[in-house]
Formats: structure tokens, C-alpha cells, sequence
């Protein structure tokens, strides 16, 4: 039995204790968890009790953004060591998968995630992990970032799906957690300057400190005219990345990228949103498409690592481990100026 923050069901959140799995295995490691960042997803199902097929039916642990310490390998683990401070990739997918061998693991069907329906979470005291999912983090990375190594993933992996060119343009639609990630991502990869949208505020503003992030309110702006003012009328951004999943997105996607440029698809609308295909077609554009992240957990590190991308100014408030509750009931407040909550154990 462990002490956990417990999704009963829609709507209700207990601290308590319940039974989890402990069985450490060759290749496992158990961590002990020091930092968990409450993802939208997390706040989704609380508050709604499903995202899509995945439906909460029984308790669940929540929390799948998680750094801590590694108490304990398994007898085949040469990668790690007791004592060394690590973050963990959460979906943990069949070894032997067709996904798996093709070095796609996300799309995986049969991956494990935490904190998905019927899988345990993270925010729970220590964890079991396989040892080749848990990486080593730098000295002079924290726990706070690396508990933001998971959504920092999903901005990589879409900066390596767009190919991004030195001095390339690129637009963000969205200014959540996952967009301004993937705009400093975009920096980080290359991109001359990072234009990105929203309706809000402040978030507009947490995205505007970074030097090369230029922040369009589309209350005030068209995002296609200061695209024009710098990319020429007749032109447009080299990238665009999707990341709100508002259906009134996709048609500044459309006019704002230039003919044979790429839109990156990163955000996850609730419903269908209609697309305009053959303007798509009239420029010959690009379209990838992102499901979490594969292979770039290391990228992330040594980005941070390095310098390049820094994620402190994002988190916005950090709760012990005893107010887990109240951390997810001010998170589904959604307040404008919250970029990231963290939980600290």
C-alpha cells in the first residue's frame, strides 16, 4: 500500500492510501518522486472523467510529468545507479510491437501510459520504471524542469517532425503550456523568430520574455497581417504549429504558412474541425502530425542542459505533496496567468 493522489471518480480527489504495483524487476528501476507536473490531461480527467475512449471506471493515480531519485535497480540496469536524479518517459509500449521496431513506440496501441485509463499514475511517494525509460539528468538540471522534460518532449518531437531550417519562421497557434514549449523548442532547433497566438493576455506576455518570441492577441491582430509585415504579402511562415485544437485555428494554419512550407498538427481538437483541403493543395503544403513524442527525451536534456531552453520562468506555483488537492482545483480553475503547477513530494 502507498500514499497517492487518487482520481475516485469525475470530480472527486482523495489522498489516500492504495495498492500498486512494487514488484521491481531485472531491467527496472524504483524512483523515488520528487517533483510532478499536473498536465491538462490530468486536469481533463478530473474534471470530466474521460478523454475520448479512455474512460476512468475505477480509482486512478493521476500524474504522468514526474523527476525524482533513483532508490533501487534491477539486477540487469549497467545505465544507472542508486542515488542519481532522473526524469521518466511515461508510456512505456510493447518491446516487441511493430510501432516498436519501426522506432515509432508512441503509436504503439498497446502502450502503457501514466495516468490513463486503467494505468496508475505517478503521484504517489516511488514508482517501479523501466530502467530504459528513465534518463539521468544533468547537475545543473532541476527537478522542476526535469518534471518538465514530458510536455517539453511533445515541442522536440514536433521541431524534429517540421524539419526546421536555421533562420526558418515559424507560427505557433496556441500560447498553453504546450504551445510556448514548442515555440522555444522551434528557437532551440533553429528558427529565426517564433510568432504565436492567443486570446489571453497573459499568457501572451509569459511567451513575449523570450528574446525571438513575437506574441500576436488575435483580439487585436490578424495573425495573416503580421505575418505579411514580415514575411511579404504574397509570402508566408516557413513552419506552423498547430497546438490549441480550436477549430477557428486551422484556417490561420492555412493562410499564414507560404506555399511548400509545413504545418505541424500538435494540438487535439474535441471534435472533428473542417479542413480546407484544396487550399492546402494550392500550395503544395506539408502536414505532419504529433502523438506525444518518440526518441527525443535526450534532445530535451541536453537542450535544457545546454542552455538553450529554459523552462523556469513557466512554472507558475509549486505545492507540497499534502495540498495535491487544492494544486489540481486551482489548476482547473484555468487562470490565464498559470503556465505550470507543480507538486513536490
Amino acid at each position: 500500500m502507498a500514499q497517492a493522489l487518487v482520481l475516485e471518480k469525475k470530480g472527486e480527489l482523495s489522498l489516500r492510501e492504495i495498492a500498486l504495483p512494487s514488484e521491481l524487476g531485472p531491467n527496472d528501476v524504483r524512483i523515488a518522486i520528487h517533483t510532478v507536473g499536473i498536465c491538462g490531461s490530468d486536469v481533463h480527467y478530473y474534471t470530466h472523467g474521460a478523454i475520448g475512449p479512455f474512460v476512468v471506471r475505477e480509482p486512478m493515480v493521476l500524474g504522468h510529468e514526474a523527476s525524482g531519485t533513483i532508490m533501487e535497480v534491477g539486477s540487469h540496469v549497467r545505465s544507472l545507479k542508486v542515488g542519481d536524479r532522473v526524469c521518466m518517459e511515461p508510456g512505456i509500449p510493447d518491446p516487441q510491437s511493430r510501432a516498436t521496431l519501426m522506432g515509432q513506440y508512441n503509436v504503439d496501441p498497446a502502450v502503457r501510459f501514466w495516468a490513463t485509463p486503467p494505468v496508475h499514475g505517478c503521484l504517489t511517494p516511488s514508482v517501479v520504471h523501466p530502467a530504459a525509460f528513465t534518463f539521468k539528468l544533468p547537475d545543473n538540471v532541476s527537478f522542476a524542469e526535469g518534471a518538465m522534460i514530458e510536455p517539453l518532449a511533445v515541442g522536440v518531437h514536433a521541431s524534429v517532425k517540421a524539419a526546421i531550417k536555421p533562420g526558418d519562421i515559424c507560427l505557433v497557434t496556441g500560447c498553453g503550456p504546450i504551445g510556448i514549449m514548442t515555440a522555444l523548442a522551434a528557437l532551440a532547433s533553429g528558427a529565426g523568430q517564433v510568432f504565436i497566438t492567443d486570446l489571453a493576455p497573459a499568457k501572451l506576455a509569459i511567451a513575449g520574455q523570450y528574446d525571438g518570441i513575437r506574441p500576436i492577441n488575435v483580439r487585436d491582430e490578424k495573425p495573416r497581417d503580421v505575418v505579411d509585415a514580415t514575411c511579404g504579402s504574397d509570402w508566408g511562415v516557413d513552419v506552423v504549429f498547430e497546438a490549441s485544437g480550436f477549430a477557428g485555428a486551422y484556417d490561420d494554419a492555412l493562410a499564414c504558412v507560404r506555399p511548400g512550407g509545413i504545418i505541424v498538427f500538435v494540438g487535439m481538437p474535441i471534435q472533428k474541425v473542417p479542413f480546407d483541403i484544396v487550399a492546402a493543395q494550392a500550395k503544395e503544403i506539408r502536414m505532419e502530425t504529433v502523438f506525444r513524442y518518440a526518441n527525443v527525451y535526450d534532445r530535451a536534456i541536453r537542450l535544457i542542459s545546454a542552455g538553450k531552453i529554459d523552462l523556469k520562468p513557466l512554472v507558475s506555483e509549486t505545492f507540497p505533496f499534502d495540498q495535491a488537492i487544492a494544486a489540481f482545483e486551482r489548476a482547473a480553475e484555468a487562470r490565464p496567468s498559470d503556465v505550470k503547477l507543480q507538486i513536490v513530494l
